[in-house]
């Protein structure tokens, strides 16, 4: 997918993780040889910009990792990890809860409110009045973290928001916006922030997975966005990826790594609006979203601390 640039007079182009394209007569037979060798590279490294064409490849390779997760799941990996989620109370990040119990961690629901789905599941310790968007509610958490004793394994930031209404020049909402980006990029960062501080809670080996977006990619918005709009949404999502990358810099000596994750197109209150395209791009029920993130998470580390992963194929995605 892509447009080619406005400078190329062949039709004889090369592409590079479907964000690059330049002429092959520019770069000459050996250039090329050698974008080409690197193009086929990068496609086994990128995932693909579009959601219906990769969605379309998958069920024609017929590709396990997308299709069934219960085929590369493998739960026992969380098994006695205290696990830090929020935004806990309902979709994706209740269902990671539910999965994280199953598997057996000790499980910290971090929320603004719980609900009656959240008490029915058996986790370590709910912790209410956490809002992401507010020093007090990360320095709650904290607080709790410090009673239960011991360190943590996983801190999963999932807390997010998308404002309902498509956003144009025509329509554009900016304390929505500035909502986003609190909640979406600063609120990780706070909450990260905040435990990182605290004495003994992150250490050596420690996981920070940061639910991001696709819709953070600034090299995809030339394919998903190709007449622009959503604009609180995917700053909020770009400005989450970047705060995660300086995270994992600033965080990298003290052996913890930082995730930035891509959850894949699920069928929740939040993507209600892409109601229709739900089916057409493969977009899947929170169970399974659950354990494609968890997976990613597992298989985690400092090699792979700080690169744009979604957890759709395992595949990075481009800044």
């Amino acid at each position: 997918p892509g447009t080619p640039h406005p400078a190329a007079t062949c039709a004889d182009t090369l592409m590079l993780a479907g964000n690059l394209v330049i002429p092959a007569v520019a770069l000459g037979f050996g250039a090329a040889l050698g974008f080409a060798v690197s193009r086929r590279l990068a496609a086994a490294r990128y995932s693909l910009a579009d959601q219906e064409a990769r969605f379309a490849r998958h069920k024609a390779t017929r590709n396990r990792r997308v299709l069934e997760p219960d085929s590369f799941y493998d739960g026992s990996r969380m098994r006695g990890k205290r696990v830090v989620v929020t935004g806990a109370n309902r979709g994706v990040g209740l269902a990671l809860c539910k999965q994280l119990a199953v598997d057996g961690a000790r499980v910290v629901a971090a929320c603004r409110r719980s609900s009656p789905e959240l008490e029915a599941v058996k986790v370590e310790r709910i912790v209410t009045g956490v809002d992401a968007t507010e020093d007090v509610g990360a320095e709650r958490l904290v607080r709790a973290l410090l009673a239960l004793k011991g360190n943590v394994d996983v801190v999963i930031n999932n807390a997010g928001y998308f404002y309902g209404p498509f956003e144009s020049l025509d329509a554009l909402n900016f304390a929505e916006e500035m909502n986003q980006i609190n909640i979406c990029a600063i609120g990780p960062l706070r909450i990260t922030a905040a435990i990182a501080k605290a004495p003994g809670l992150l250490e050596q080996g420690a996981k920070v997975a940061m639910i991001t977006s696709q819709g953070g990619s600034v090299s995809w918005r030339n394919v998903q966005n190709p007449k622009g709009g959503d604009y609180g949404h995917h700053m909020s999502k770009a400005a989450a990826n970047m705060a995660s990358v300086l995270l994992a810099k600033e965080l990298s000596p003290r052996g913890i790594a930082v995730l930035l994750l891509h959850p894949g197109f699920n069928r929740t209150e939040m993507t209600a609006k892409y109601k229709e395209a739900w089916d057409r791009e493969g977009a899947v029920e929170v169970d399974v979203c659950a354990k494609r993130v968890l997976h990613e998470v597992a298989l985690g580390s400092m090699d792979t601390s700080g690169r744009f992963i979604n957890c759709e194929d395992g595949l990075e995605i481009p800044f």
